[in-house]
């Protein structure tokens, strides 16, 4: 089995990280992590691409040492664009089996503006996805 685990910039959420390794101990699974950065038009940006960047490579980076903590090894990748694109193209590179990600940091209003890359990966990412909650919400 093969996991990718898809690292939120906009959020720290480490429990989703520690639910990827809890699955990567009871199956014997690998892990990849990607983050991506987000940006998708750079010329329409408040900041310049190298900021959105880096977010991207801090939460990929963290989750790498969360699970280093745990006694596992990961790979990482960090993308640039469209989240949802992304991490649906580097799941089929990676023949991934299942797509672990954090429910939405997004208020609900922006949630029904710009979307839910929670959602968008279930309904097209043709593979099993698992969304993980924060411990705290019911």
């Amino acid at each position: 089995m093969h996991i990718v685990l898809a690292a939120n910039p906009e959020a720290d959420q480490p429990w989703v990280t520690d639910a990827a390794a809890d699955l990567v101990r009871q199956t014997g699974a690998t892990v990849a992590v990607v983050a991506v950065d987000e940006l998708e038009t750079e010329h329409l940006a408040p900041m310049p691409r190298s900021v959105y960047t880096e977010r991207a490579e801090r939460a990929a980076e963290a989750a790498i040492r969360r699970l280093a903590d745990a006694g596992i090894e990961a790979s990482r990748a960090v993308l640039p664009g469209r989240p949802v694109d992304q991490i649906i193209r580097y799941a089929e590179e990676q023949s991934a089996d299942l797509i672990v990600v954090g429910s939405s940091a997004r208020p609900l209003v922006a949630q029904r503006l710009l979307g839910s890359v929670p959602l968008s990966l279930i309904e097209k990412a043709g593979r099993p996805v698992l969304v993980v909650t924060h411990p705290a919400s019911g």
